[in-house]
Parts: C-alpha cells; structure tokens; sequence
C-alpha cells in the first residue's frame, strides 16, 4: 500500500502538531506492506504558508497523489478533490470555535474552505473524543467518519535523566492568548513558588514572567522531570500533550476541568477553573501535597499512550479505504 503523508507541519512548528506528525511517522516506518511518501511544501515565512493553503493543498498535493492509494493530510488542510481515498487528522477546531484570537489569514482560511475540506474527506482522525464533538458540531461531519486516536508520549520523555534544579512550577505552551498563561503566572505568584515557561514565542503580544523560550526536547524532559508540578490550563485544547509528557516523567500535572486534557489525564490530574487564579494556585497547592500518589498514577496513565497504538489504528483505516 502507497501511503502519501504530508509533512508540512515539520517547517511550521516545533509544536504539537509537529510531534504528532514525528511520532507517527517513527512508528509507521519499516512496518511490511507500508510504502511511505512524504510530501510537502514550502518554508516557515508567512508568504509559504498563503501559497501552500491557497494552492498547494487544493491544487498541488492532490497532483502529486494520483499514484498514491492514499493520502494522509496530518492537519485540517488539505485537498476538497483527490483521485484517491484521502484522511484528515484534525487536533482542535479553535479556529472555528474562536476565530477572533487568530491571525487574519487563519481566520480567512477557516471561514472559507475549512468545512469544505473536511467535509471532502473520506475519513477523519481526531486526537479525543473531544475533537471528534467539535468536528461533529463545528464542521457538519457525521460522526461515523470521525475516527478517535489519541496521540502517543516520545520517549525522550520518561523517568530516567538529570533533573532541572531548583523549586519552581513549570508551564509549556505557546506563547498566544488561548493558553491562559497570565492566570498562570498569577497563580504560581499566589502559591508562593517560582514559575518556568517553556514554548515558542506566539502571537498576540504574550508577554510573560518566566519564559524560557524553546528548548530542545532532552533539556524539556529535564525541566519536566525536575518541577515540582507542570501547570496546563489551557482555555481550550484538541489534545494537550504537555499533559502526557508530564506523567511519563513522573511529574504532578494540573489541567483544565472539562476540556480535552480532562479526558487525556483521567483521574491521574488535579482538575482546576481556568478562568479563575484562586482556582488554579489551589491546584497548585494540592498537587505539591499529592506529589507521591499523583506521580503513580501519571505514569499508569502516561503508559496507556503510545505511537505504536497510534500508528495501528490509522493503518487500519488506510486498508478500510483501499
């Protein structure tokens, strides 16, 4: 079977589409009977990403699938017409339901042809069970072609490594306005313990105390493994791997109530408001003196992620297709 996957998302992000992308393609190589094709467009300046939504996607990738037996886009862009059977993967739908804190041309694009795309596709991968509703209601996509896989934990991040010195929480996320991280620097400052933050610098003009900037992953393992807690309370999530990474190195996590992290920590997370600072110190609180229990069951949880189960759910929906 000829699998085209696109890889655009590597020249994008370092984020979480980016990991999704590299753990998956870690666990499909070399598998019998897989014949991988990686495709992909362009660079990191914004003119690259207008030419590769407004034509490549449409236009050029669907050229380059035609003696393919299937084409996985790894976003929610990708062609509305294609000769072969082709899969979504859609991580959240934030553009549709907040189109206000994006950049212009991601709101343009989200309004214009998004639903189009998705609606075109033959089967969806979506990373929860949350994705799937937000696909289901936001998108008009019926629920029996939204496939659930979750993502899995690279193995970078584990148990075994040095460990970050010093008493402080640690955050990581992007710095743009949906990942809440002025409540989280005013909570940390409530709980009396110094704050880390770790991601690239966004948009919006998040400023933060703290911020690191981007590490490479064993340094980010690092800070994972030495924090007396990792704080995630995103407004809004497809998946939240930071949660995951977190666990599977043995650190408390603290995450949003009712949201997609909800779903992925399971009961092994302190659940706090985000909307609310005192909410989420108290979390914090909690989390320092539930240390012990919170970091087994973290690990318990982290463990039943894994790219390999990843990978053989999506192959199974490739020969379901051809």
């Amino acid at each position: 079977m000829r699998v085209g996957v696109d890889t655009s998302p590597l020249v994008q992000t370092r984020a979480g589409t980016a990991r999704h992308v590299r753990g998956l393609l870690g666990a499909l190589r070399d598998r019998p009977g897989i014949d991988l094709e990686l495709l992909s467009f362009g660079g990191t300046r914004r003119a690259s990403s207008v030419v590769r939504d407004a034509l490549w996607y449409p236009l050029g990738l669907p050229r380059s699938a035609r003696r393919l037996d299937v084409l996985h886009c790894t976003t929610f862009r990708g062609p509305t017409r294609a000769r072969v059977p082709t899969v979504l993967t859609v991580h959240d739908l934030a553009i549709l339901r907040y189109p206000e804190v994006f950049p212009l041309w991601h709101r343009l694009y989200g309004r214009a042809g998004l639903r189009r795309v998705l609606r075109s596709a033959d089967a969806i991968v979506a990373v929860s069970e949350f994705t799937k509703g937000e696909t289901v209601e936001l998108a008009g996509v019926a629920a029996e072609r939204v496939r659930v896989v979750p993502n899995g934990v690279d193995a970078v991040f584990g148990t075994d490594g040095p460990s970050a010195e010093g008493d402080y929480v640690l955050a990581v996320a992007t710095l743009e306005p949906r990942k809440n991280l002025s409540r989280v620097v005013e909570a940390a400052d409530l709980a009396g313990i110094e704050l880390r933050v770790v991601g690239a610098r966004g948009w919006g003009g998040v400023e933060v105390g703290g911020w690191v900037g981007e590490v490479p992953d064993a340094e980010l393992a690092s800070l994972y493994r030495g924090a007396r807690c990792v704080v995630y309370p995103s407004l809004y999530e497809g998946f939240g791997l930071p949660v995951l990474e977190a666990m599977a190195c043995g650190t408390p996590v603290v995450t949003s109530s009712g949201t997609s992290t909800e779903e992925v920590a399971g009961d092994a997370a302190v659940l706090v408001d985000p909307l609310y600072v005192a909410s989420i110190a108290g979390g914090i609180r909690e989390a320092l003196d539930r240390r012990d229990t919170l970091i087994e069951l973290g690990l318990a949880r982290a463990a039943e992620f894994t790219w390999q189960r990843a990978a053989d759910s999506v192959v199974e929906l490739w020969r379901e297709l051809t």
